[in-house]
């Protein structure tokens, strides 16, 4: 329904008639969302759940004009698609590029072998490699007073498939935030992005931005804290490295080092798990603490009283100095990191 009724405005005429025409005959279904026109996933036939991880590659450089009834039978000449999304434009005509999913890994080396620089039409060869899978959103420009729950609520208003949201101070900006946005599938994180760049989020602020999260942004934002939950009695995870200007530069180091040894052993981040379990009348506080190593097999867990602020400094924040400074962790960092070289050599 969505393709016809967008699609009476002279452009591509025969195109999009011929597209209609394959779809009567073939009994295939098109379904458009959001600027993404998608068939399978499962497509009709299908048995099962769905391919492993890593099946899908990218096309680009399609000429615009193009559509499923051409692309959908090429690419299902060299193996099974179980999905395949082609991004288009408001007038109909595709963006140039789609995603093929196929049902195993054998066929997506075979439809790059066969279909990268592809001669389409003449002096036009296609880009066929394998997708990025990109998951993540950055926003950035974001005023400096939105809390986390505030933009994940609004957020989960206008988009679907939300894994986590992460507050951050802005590298560029210290009156500005910005946010990382993980969501279930690249195809979940590609419709947000759409979404949120028609400027659905209404967050009192003009010139907030939406880009995909970029490897080296990641890498940075690895290094800086993950901003603690407003309240102490929540469970909150952050990113292992505190704000640098809150702490000491040697205990600085030795986060960063954390870090950068889980970056080189395929190891994800390290959170720490803080939560507030007693409050004396005096304002100190005692902080349960797990430091968790994500693909590492043994977290590190404890308790620590904490003073009352000073210098500005979050009691979550102290509690996680705290934790990282305990002895325990420290021969977690020292000896993981000699069993991870041995395991290497």
């Amino acid at each position: 329904g969505d393709t016809k009724n967008s699609w009476s405005n002279g452009i591509n005429e025969a195109g999009k008639m011929a597209l209609l025409a394959w779809e009567k005959e073939t009994g295939i279904e098109l379904v458009q969302i959001n600027g993404q026109r998608h068939y399978g996933g499962p497509p009709p036939g299908w048995e099962g759940g769905p391919p492993p991880p890593g099946t899908e590659v990218y096309i680009a450089r399609l000429p615009q004009d193009i559509y499923e009834n051409t692309l959908i039978p090429l690419f299902q000449s060299v193996g099974t698609l179980y999905e395949f999304r082609l991004m288009m434009t408001f007038s109909g005509l595709n963006r140039g590029f789609a995603y093929a999913r196929y049902a195993s890994l054998q066929d997506a080396q075979r439809a790059i072998a066969t279909f990268h620089r592809f001669p389409l039409r003449r002096g036009c060869a296609l880009v066929v490699c394998w997708s990025t899978q990109k998951h993540e959103l950055v926003l950035s420009g974001l005023p400096a007073s939105v809390g986390r729950q505030e933009l994940e609520a609004r957020l989960c208003m206008v988009t679907e498939g939300i894994r986590s949201v992460t507050l951050h101070t802005s590298p560029c900006h210290r009156q500005a935030k910005l946010a990382v946005i993980k969501y279930s599938s690249h195809k979940a994180a590609a419709l947000a992005k759409k979404a949120l760049m028609e400027g659905n989020l209404r967050l009192r602020k003009e010139g907030v931005r939406v880009d995909w999260l970029d490897p080296q942004l990641k890498k940075k934002l690895q290094l800086c804290e993950e901003e603690p939950s407003s309240s102490c009695v929540q469970e909150g995870k952050s990113l292992a490295v505190p704000r640098p200007a809150a702490m000491p530069l040697l205990l600085q180091n030795v986060l960063e080092c954390l870090n950068a040894v889980c970056w080189k052993h395929h190891l994800r981040t390290p959170l720490f798990i803080t939560k507030c379990v007693q409050v004396n009348p005096n304002g100190w506080q005692k902080f349960w603490y797990q430091v968790v190593i994500p693909g590492y097999h043994v977290p590190v867990s404890g308790f620590t009283w904490v003073s009352p602020d000073r210098q500005g400094q979050s009691k979550q924040e102290k509690a996680k100095v705290v934790a990282l400074s305990v002895p325990g962790v420290t021969i977690l960092w020292a000896g993981g990191a000699a069993v991870w070289g041995e395991q290497r050599l």
